[in-house]
């Protein structure tokens, strides 16, 4: 008897489309459509036990909406008002906890929106549109380094001055060198880039060395000057300033370099002391950004190493050198666009915000 099929629910016109619909939707809220297959069971005679196992629900709430349908029609599907005041999420005191480390038994470095929602009883995307409406990201993190040199504000005010307004009878070049770069062979040959797909190499590589690259970059033009080397001791570095000054054997140089202890040995000292014409200025200590030698660097791993594969140092080589002859028939002019006083200013603020927290 338990099981003996109720009388047939009598829909109302129309509404046995607008149902379906509901019940098949898979964007509108899951307890709507939940309520509708009710109703669609109960209109084809179904008995209340079989609809409670069909939908998954209690056979009292089958009979609830069944007869809330008979009542009130596709309204009586609606959730009622909830008696008392809506709760209101405090979305600051979201960000506050988020801004504090995580417990140490949670044995985690940040906070996911779904720990935080455990945290505080929300659901994790109340969480995330907080951390998107005050732009906190916790899964985020950044390097920084604030230089400690006392001459901090005079090293950034002459190397960015030499960019803003190089001397008239001077050459500016930007020096420096990238060490350790290694010739990494991938195990199996490269799969070439085709319509539709990407390149493709293996993940594992095989290291067979390193070289170390120096460049001097003339910032009015672009040119670069190279060498690559098997050391970067300050040996290969004299050998590659008198390599510059061949290339340059009737200009002023000025040359920017960051504080390696080879740039400052006594055998550099003296070499340059014996070429008046070749005058240094030396980036802050932990300020090498401001050499823009480095921005080239970039574009040399972007555009030749990252993605080569070197059976051999020399093959590495030789397409370093490949590269540099190609860049030189294109170069163009490296253009500095900060003055000493905006960077400072940022530097200062950087600070005093550190100092704050």
């Amino acid at each position: 008897m338990a099981n003996r099929p109720a009388a047939a629910l009598v829909l109302r016109v129309g509404d046995r489309e607008r149902l379906v619909r509901l019940a098949r939707s898979s964007s509108g809220r899951a307890g709507l459509a939940q309520r509708a297959r009710i109703v669609l069971l109960a209109a084809a005679g179904e008995a209340h036990t079989v609809m409670a196992e069909r939908v998954g629900v209690s056979r009292p709430t089958v009979i609830g909406w069944r007869e809330r349908y008979a009542e009130r029609g596709l309204a009586g599907l609606d959730d009622e008002p909830r008696s008392g005041r809506p709760r209101v999420v405090d979305r600051r005191k979201i960000v506050a906890e988020t801004l504090k480390p995580p417990p140490k038994r949670l044995g985690v470095t940040h906070w996911s929106s779904q720990l935080m929602a455990a945290r505080l009883g929300v659901s994790n995307g109340t969480v995330a549109k907080a951390w998107r409406d005050y732009g906190v990201q916790p899964w985020r993190v950044e390097t920084f380094k604030f230089s400690t040199d006392p001459e901090w504000v005079a090293k950034v005010t002459d190397v960015v001055g030499l960019y803003l307004a190089p001397p008239d009878n001077a050459i500016v070049l930007c020096v420096d060198e990238k060490s350790q770069v290694q010739a990494l062979d991938r195990t199996q040959p490269v799969l070439p880039m085709q319509p539709g797909l990407a390149e493709r190499r293996t993940h594992d590589y095989v290291r067979h060395g390193t070289t170390t690259l120096f460049a001097a970059l003339e910032i009015a033009t672009g040119t670069v000057t190279a060498a690559v080397k098997p050391r970067h001791r300050h040996q290969e570095f004299l050998a590659f300033l008198k390599q510059v000054a061949k290339a340059y054997p009737d200009d002023e140089l000025r040359l920017v370099m960051d504080n390696y202890a080879a740039h400052k040995r006594p055998e550099i000292r003296t070499w340059l002391a014996a070429n008046p014409r070749i005058q240094v200025h030396f980036t802050p200590t932990s300020g090498s950004w401001l050499n823009l030698v480095e921005v080239w660097f970039g574009i040399i791993e972007r555009q030749a190493i990252r993605r080569g594969s070197f059976n051999a140092v020399r093959d590495l080589n030789t397409k370093i050198r490949a590269l540099i002859d190609g860049w030189n028939d294109r170069c163009h002019p490296f253009v500095w666009t900060k003055t000493a006083d905006q960077i400072l200013r940022r530097a200062n603020r950087q600070t005093t915000s550190n100092t704050d927290h």
